[in-house]
């Protein structure tokens, strides 16, 4: 255990210890909060324990690498379970490819450590939708809906919370989830909000 195991410390707290001050033990403690809700998206996806954990080292190496300039406009998890999307999607276009061709193996694999510009600008757009998009949801829908997907309560917790029923929380999550298919494309959905759609069913 970490001396940053506490949960009085908070990703963004951790996060300007990392930048500023390149503190591995706090990177250490990001890492082991979200390892292996990652590597279960990660291995979803793929149908592979190695690859899922080759991506995740991916994803977490880049994390470090990029520690001077990261600033998140969206929690952790979301930004993480998105970089997942991303190398799932390189890795199995990789994979196409070499069925493909038998030389050149190596031509897209240095897009599963470096998103191209198309890629970074392909999010911009897509969190700005999502984020209009969950701002004109019903408030206690957008405040059940967030409780969900940025801070990652279960449907019992929320309820105890918010002093009301699970299914109450169930139809808060299920309106979300249309009221958002309703603007955004269904390929945007899922390919933004993953972890949350496989919560919620």
């Amino acid at each position: 255990m970490t001396k940053y195991a506490s949960a009085t410390w908070t990703d963004e707290t951790l996060i300007d210890l990392i930048r500023v001050k390149e503190d591995r033990a706090a990177f250490s403690e990001l890492y082991n909060r979200y390892w292996e809700k990652i590597f279960l998206l990660a291995a979803n996806a793929l149908n592979s324990k190695e690859e899922a954990e080759e991506c995740v080292q991916d994803i977490f190496c880049s994390l470090w690498n990029r520690r001077e300039t990261l600033k998140l406009k969206y929690s952790l998890y979301t930004y993480l379970a998105v970089a997942v999307k991303y190398r799932v999607i390189n890795i199995l276009d990789s994979a196409f490819h070499k069925r493909k061709r038998t030389q050149n193996v190596d031509l897209v694999e240095n897009e599963i450590y470096s998103p191209s510009a198309e890629t970074l600008l392909l999010e911009k757009e897509l969190f700005a939708k999502l984020e209009n998009a969950i701002a004109q949801l019903p408030e206690k829908c957008r405040l059940v809906f967030k409780m969900s997907r940025e801070d990652l309560k279960t449907h019992k917790e929320i309820a105890a919370e918010l002093n009301i029923s699970t299914k109450t929380v169930n139809n808060h999550l299920t309106k979300a989830i249309k009221d958002l298919g309703d603007k955004m494309s269904a390929s945007s959905i899922a390919f933004i909000l993953g972890g949350c759609i496989h919560r919620l069913f």
